[in-house]
């Protein structure tokens, strides 16, 4: 079937011709047609990356008067970065057609908005909060709103926006087309479809809360203390990745992007406590492949539409077995094919066996690369990048002469063997020390608890420091290695293993930087609180009933453990973002291109 033979106008086949669109994606296939009719309330079924958009945004701004001043139609998304994109889409769609169609949407002055609406518009696309917030300001008015769309529904819902909907529902005429797309079929939007829907026709591509084929299901076992050096793995053995990282809490996002910039990768996160400016400007920076790698919250990255995502890694499972399915449907869009990776500790097989059953996806058992198979497809990339670098003749011509000269004592076999290492040692360097972060599986959870608490024993070649502060003093792992880089100049591969307690901390550095961190640590300032460090005793550090801890003082100390004080102030008062540069790490391949060519 093609798009001529669904009954669009011209106009708007015009638009789907030059943006190249020749076939109907299933969902497209069977919504247009019904929904190009009169009097039709319908359910869309389907994964993210289907082409939910021009499902619905095609018929709609086929059956509009696009002369109207008034709305005809909304369209309610979750998110902001959503609503922008269907907009977008929109306007594409509409391009030989003279209508308006308005964005609203939270985190933005009104005011804008506000005149932008009372200009007149056809169609208006928005987040639940603000709709209702221009509706109680009568800016916004439904009582010729012919066509209401939900879009994302179950995302909606799961967001706290369920009084909201009802409350816009409930001001739209009651012989409005309603249609309903999501992902899944949970309760409340069965709800929905009955309270405010006449027969609808329901359409279903696949199953109902069924994950995308094309996704590719894989998890790890490692033990808790692993996640992040497993991420590093899975990203090192993936040099063309273009992923996102899912965290459950905004402060779990924070540190796991932190440190992958510490270490070198390109990456930023995306979080509820950024300003919408530093998340337009993460989201921009993401979608044209300037950034590698996005770690986010399931809330900041609802509806995220963006193609030629590869991987989804879920550095933890999220809590509700539903928002698995978002996740992962942010790769394999438009067709194509992706991964989603999720890491588990000994104790979470459990939560993947429910996930098949409830998704109806089939996960295989992966294993973390050893650093072997990771080196040896780091350097199969470099190789493969060097042939495929074009070189500038005119711009290397005047240089040749004394690149030549310096390389004529070598052999060309001497000239690779040195750039290659040039560019690879530090892979080896980091890898050389690396052990097995693969975990068996245990049936005995007391012994996984066990095994996953702080060790007193220290890492062989590694000092154990105990630090002042804890949990309740703000601190975190990524806090710890920043506090510990930023007073010292380290870089974060000197650093091992950290455990952060209620009221104080202990964490593992090379021996030989242990007088450099006692002198530069000691008396360093974290939110109004003076760090204090010292040296474990020989087998103490690690669990925190004890009371009894014999330290070792460092020069400087100002007193022992257990004291607190100072007011509070904001940590680490630097712009400018994450400084790559100061971590030793591995730059990533920024080459990326990213042309948009399906909706």
């Amino acid at each position: 079937m093609t798009f001529e033979e669904l009954g669009l106008r011209r106009e708007v086949l015009k638009s789907l011709t030059e943006l190249g669109f020749e076939a109907p994606t299933p969902i497209q296939e069977q919504a247009i047609p019904y929904l190009l009719g009169e009097n039709c309330d319908f359910v869309g079924l389907a994964q993210t990356g289907t082409g939910k958009t021009a499902a619905f945004g095609l018929p709609l701004i086929n059956n509009i008067d696009n002369a109207a001043r008034l709305p005809q139609g909304v369209i309610i998304c979750p998110t902001r970065e959503l609503c922008l994109q269907i907009t977008k889409d929109l306007n594409v769609f509409a391009k030989y057609l003279d209508g308006n169609i308005t964005a609203v949407y939270g985190g933005t002055d009104i005011r804008t908005q506000i005149s932008n609406v009372k200009k007149g518009t056809s169609i208006v696309v928005a987040t639940p909060g603000r709709l209702v917030d221009l509706i109680n300001r009568k800016v916004v008015q439904l009582g010729q709103i012919k066509y209401v769309i939900l879009d994302e529904a179950d995302e909606m819902l799961n967001m706290g926006f369920k009084e909201d909907i009802d409350m816009i529902l409930e001001q739209t005429p009651i012989d409005k087309n309603v249609w309903l797309f999501s992902a899944t079929m949970p309760t409340e939007v069965a709800r929905i479809a009955r309270t405010y829907m006449h027969d609808p026709l329901e359409v279903s591509i696949g199953h109902k809360n069924q994950s995308n084929e094309n996704i590719e299901h894989i998890f790890y076992a490692v033990k808790e203390r692993d996640r992040y050096d497993a991420v590093k793995r899975l990203i090192d053995f993936n040099p063309s990745i273009y992923g996102l990282i899912f965290c459950r809490t905004k402060n779990e996002t924070a540190t796991v992007a932190m440190k992958l910039a510490r270490d070198g990768y390109n990456a930023e996160p995306l979080h509820g406590d950024l300003t919408q400016a530093m998340r337009d400007r993460v989201m921009d920076r993401f979608r044209s492949k300037e950034l590698q790698i996005l770690v986010a919250t399931d809330v900041a990255a609802r509806g995220l539409d963006i193609n030629n995502i590869t991987h989804v890694i879920n550095y933890n499972l999220p809590d509700d077995i539903e928002n698995y399915t978002h996740r992962s449907g942010r790769t394999a869009r438009a067709g194509k094919t992706g991964q989603s990776l999720v890491l588990v500790n000994t104790r979470e097989n459990v939560k993947i066996k429910a996930i098949e059953r409830q998704m109806r996806v089939t996960f295989k058992q992966g294993q973390i690369p050893n650093p072997a198979e990771i080196c040896e497809i780091q350097l199969n990339k470099l190789i493969e990048n060097t042939i495929a670098t074009q070189v500038k003749e005119e711009d290397i011509a005047p240089f040749m002469e004394q690149i030549l000269s310096s390389f004529a004592d070598l052999s060309k076999e001497e000239v690779i063997k040195r750039f290659v290492s040039a560019e690879f040692n530090r892979f080896i360097e980091y890898y050389e020390r690396a052990g097995d972060l693969n975990a068996a599986a245990s049936k005995d959870e007391r012994s996984d608890r066990k095994n996953d608490r702080p060790s007193r024993a220290k890492e062989e070649g590694k000092t154990r420091f105990f630090v002042n502060l804890g949990r309740r003093d703000g601190l975190n792992p990524g806090a710890m290695v920043r506090i510990i880089c930023d007073a010292t100049g380290l870089k974060s591969k000197s650093l091992g293993r950290i455990d952060i307690m209620t009221s104080f901390s202990f964490i593992e550095a090379d021996e030989e930087h242990t007088q450099k961190i006692l002198k530069l640590v000691d008396g360093y300032e974290f939110e109004g609180h003076k760090v204090s460090i010292e040296v474990t005793a020989p087998g103490k550090g690690g669990s925190e009933g004890g009371r009894d801890r014999k330290f070792s003082k460092g020069p400087g100390s100002k007193r022992g453990p257990g004291s607190f004080g100072g007011a509070r102030k904001p940590a680490f008062e630097k712009k400018g973002g994450f400084d790559k540069k100061r971590s030793g790490g591995f730059e990533r391949d920024r080459n990326f291109s990213n042309k948009r060519n399906k909706y």
